[in-house]
C-alpha cells in the first residue's frame, strides 16, 4: 500500500484506502475516489496530479493525493 503520489503515470491502480478527515473523505468520494475503484495517473506537475477516475479526468493536489492509498 502506498499513496497515489507514488503511482507511475499511465498505470491503473486500485484504491484500497482513503484517509483524512471525514469532510476530506466525502470530498474525494464525491469526485469518484472510492475504495475498490480504479484510478490512473495521467500526468504529474509540481506535485499536483491529473488522474482518470470513473471515466472523468480530475486534478488533485499533492496533499489530497497523499490521502488516497493504492
Amino acid at each position: 500500500m502506498m499513496p497515489l503520489t507514488f503511482a507511475a503515470v499511465g498505470e491503473e491502480n486500485t484504491i484500497v484506502k482513503i484517509g483524512g478527515k471525514p469532510e476530506v473523505k466525502k470530498h474525494l468520494e464525491n469526485l469518484g475516489f472510492v475504495v475498490g475503484g480504479t484510478v490512473k495517473v495521467v500526468s504529474a506537475m509540481g506535485g499536483n496530479l491529473i488522474v482518470n477516475v470513473k471515466e472523468a479526468r480530475v486534478g488533485i493536489s499533492q496533499e489530497m493525493a497523499q490521502k488516497i492509498m493504492i
